[in-house]
């Protein structure tokens, strides 16, 4: 069962990409892409080949399977929520050292941002996961179900994850997915010098990814209890609200990238501040029992 459950939620993830684009394009009134783009691309990838800097070594190669299988486990493990972060991370990692490696000079500039980004990002995600246990007792995301409704600390702290989010699949305002401008890019910067078949497995990753980080924001915010002995219609409404919760969440990430500009590097500080401070005060309210 647990296999099927990852099987189809590597086939799902890149759905919800397709989805955020095609909600951006009706939005601004354009006719845009099929939502099933994400797919004919992986598709192309994996039909193509690779070319190999001469100047690559083995991190280089074995880079795109790290990313792929951290991704892969976050999906084995979505149980404690610092575990996940950590997992999060070891891709990150790989991916900044493989694009240092070629000695490509976007790749650099990319792994710089990305190490400077994260490095802002996961305080903030660690203390609104902090202010979310206060009141289920653990950083375990099956714990945080037991909760039939969600409180204010956990509103807040919602946000803040939101917030994390956005930086770490690479959107606007933080990073811009559809750019290729060598002064705005961040995650396309680190994997230029990737094609074919490494290409696919690492854009399949980010997808897988951009959905764990999705769902997590989506039982924060809107948090239902797992469907232990739920049969018939029930069963039925409990899927369907599940995904309701799930597209709702990718609809308020496509007005906020339609709705705003990318901003400056450094600015980056002042938007993780103000995460941060959310997440205080979302610790604050669980203390004081909100």
């Amino acid at each position: 069962m647990k296999l099927l459950m990852i099987l189809v939620g590597i086939i799902i993830a890149p759905l919800l990409g397709g989805l955020i684009t095609k909600i951006k394009n009706d939005l601004r009134m354009r006719q845009g892409q099929s939502i099933l783009q994400p797919y004919y691309n992986l598709a192309k990838y994996f039909n193509k080949g690779e070319v190999v800097s001469g100047t690559a070594s083995w991190i280089f190669r074995i880079a795109p399977f790290v990313i792929f299988a951290s991704a892969l486990a976050s999906l084995f493990y979505l149980g404690e929520f610092l575990a996940l972060i950590f997992i999060f991370s070891l891709g990150r990692f790989f991916l900044s050292l493989a694009a240092l490696d070629t000695g490509s000079t976007f790749g650099g500039m990319g792994s710089s941002r990305e190490m400077f980004i994260s490095s802002l990002s996961e305080p903030v995600a660690c203390l609104a996961c902090f202010a979310v246990s206060l009141q289920s007792g653990s950083t375990d995301l099956l714990a945080w179900k037991s909760f039939p409704l969600a409180t204010i600390s956990a509103l807040i702290a919602g946000v803040a994850l939101f917030l994390v989010m956005i930086a770490e699949t690479a959107r606007i305002p933080i990073d811009n997915q559809e750019t290729h401008l060598e002064l705005t890019m961040i995650h396309e910067a680190m994997i230029l010098e990737y094609s074919g078949r490494s290409l696919a497995l690492i854009e399949l990753a980010s997808y897988i990814r951009q959905m764990v980080w999705i769902l997590i924001i989506a039982q924060v915010l809107l948090p239902v209890a797992d469907p232990v002995g739920i049969t018939g219609l029930p069963l039925i409404l409990w899927g369907f609200w599940y995904a309701v919760r799930v597209i709702l969440v990718a609809i308020v990430i496509s007005l906020l990238e339609i709705a705003v500009a990318k901003m400056r590097l450094f600015r980056a500080v002042d938007f993780f501040g103000f995460g941060f401070v959310l997440a205080a005060i979302a610790a604050l309210c669980a203390v004081l029992g909100y």
